[in-house]
């Protein structure tokens, strides 16, 4: 029998203790042609928690860094999150001393995953991360050897289930944002302190991952357009549903002349699509490819279990010998990012302003369109002036329009709306909502 694969777990958090669990119910599945695989030493801030796990016989570690060193193991599984600190650390020391990594950090991949995948090449180590994108998905295998004939002109997706429970249930029951994320805390879909996914960032970091493994570029973090969803009220809900639409916060990034675009915001998608039929908490990835045409992978993209499922995949792949470079092809190999004019993206685009009741402000807006060199596809007025009868009252002053482009730039759009918040006639800043072609 050939050797066992020896691990060292760091972190017993959800996703860690799932890890344990199923490795110690399944670790004949992954042992495939290699040794067994073995959990021999793990690594956790609170070593008297009960956690539920039967961890008798495996050796505790207080410091994450001193595990990775650990001559007793052969694999490190990082589950600690973050992208500084003990998770850094603790990688850079296992890839250093020639140990195979397993890890589900975005955050550390999007910040440091050229640096680390040079390190694991350098000293001959695996460094796997299905398990970083869209939990049980398998979008990173998919990219580095499923699709790898392709030429991959565009990649997008639904990359974060509390943002998409949310714009679920406003859609479904016809609640604001601020309550459906207040109930979506209580059950445990959003943190304490939602900014990190609700305003973009966590579909960011993981869209930077996908955007290096499907154009062969270096990750650049710092070039993503992000938009959240927090400015997302039930009218523009309502008004998607009258056209035809629905809003999803969707990662995209695509090839363009001037180079690669990468944006996350919330986007009108036509409801006959595929992508508009994910809902609640599950995420969903498309490839577009020059070969293969258009393939879209869904399921759940996190919770422990799904979460540990793709874990134990990577660390099936190690135990195999299986072996890639960390980012699809060797490092060095990495074409420098470049960056594409991110308003220069052409499409059809929602607008809801709050215009002031007054004459000329209709004109106004039509003259900015109009300089701009927008074409108009609709213009609505969304409520109706009280009857004389009615008391007046300063929400019937301002009128709630809503306007919808045919195709044209963004930077053209922006121009127009800073030009009409320049004359006075809106009360409150405009909602811009791309809509884009599936």
């Amino acid at each position: 029998m050939n050797s066992p694969l020896r691990l060292g777990i760091a972190g017993l958090g959800s996703v860690g203790t799932s890890v344990v669990r199923l490795l110690q119910d399944h670790s004949g599945n992954l042992q495939g042609d290699g040794g067994p695989v073995e959990i021999v030493a793990v690594s956790a801030r609170d070593r008297n928690r009960d956690r539920g796990l039967n961890l008798d016989g495996i050796a505790w570690h207080e410091d994450p860094v001193a595990l990775a060193q650990s001559d007793e193991i052969d694999c490190f599984v990082e589950l600690i999150g973050g992208e500084d600190g003990p998770a850094l650390s603790a990688v850079e020391a296992a890839l250093s001393a020639g140990k195979h990594v397993v890890t589900a950090n975005k955050a550390l991949l999007a910040a440091h995953g050229l640096r680390l995948a040079e390190a694991a090449e350098r000293n001959d180590a695996a460094l796997n991360f299905e398990a970083a994108v869209a939990g049980g998905i398998p979008i990173v295998k998919t990219l580095r050897e499923a699709l790898r004939g392709n030429t991959i002109s565009r990649i997008y997706g639904i990359l974060n289930g509390t943002c998409n429970y949310i714009l679920t249930r406003m859609e479904l029951e016809g609640i604001t944002f601020a309550d459906c994320l207040a109930d979506a805390q209580k059950l445990g879909y959003a943190e304490a302190n939602p900014t990190f996914d609700v305003e973009g960032l966590d579909t960011a970091h993981k869209l930077a991952i996908l955007t290096s493994l499907a154009f062969g570029t270096r990750i650049d973090k710092q070039a993503i357009f992000v938009e959240g969803i927090s400015s997302i009220q039930p009218e523009d809900i309502i008004a998607a549903d009258e056209l035809g639409y629905r809003i999803k916060l969707l990662g995209v990034a695509q090839r363009t002349e001037s180079g690669i675009e990468q944006r996350v915001h919330p986007t009108m998608v036509p409801k006959d699509s595929d992508i508009a039929r994910i809902s609640g908490v599950t995420n969903a990835v498309a490839v577009d490819g020059d070969f293969v045409g258009s393939v879209i992978l869904s399921g759940p993209g996190a919770g422990g279990d799904a979460t540990a499922s793709a874990v134990a995949g990577d660390i099936s792949d190690i135990a195999r010998g299986d072996r890639i470079a960390p980012l699809g092809r060797p490092a060095d190999q990495l074409a420098p990012y470049r960056r594409a004019q991110m308003r220069a993206h052409e499409g059809g685009y929602y607008l809801r302003l709050k215009v002031r009741d007054r004459p000329g402000a209709f004109a106004t807006i039509a003259k900015q369109m109009a300089d701009a060199k927008i074409s108009l596809a609709s213009i609505v007025q969304r409520n109706r002036r009280p009857s004389s009868s009615a008391p007046r009252s300063d929400d019937f002053n301002d009128q709630p329009v809503t306007i919808i482009t045919h195709d044209t730039t963004e930077s053209a759009v922006r121009a127009a709306l800073q030009g009409i918040e320049a004359e006075g006639q809106i009360s409150e800043k405009p909602q811009m909502i791309r809509i884009e072609k599936l």
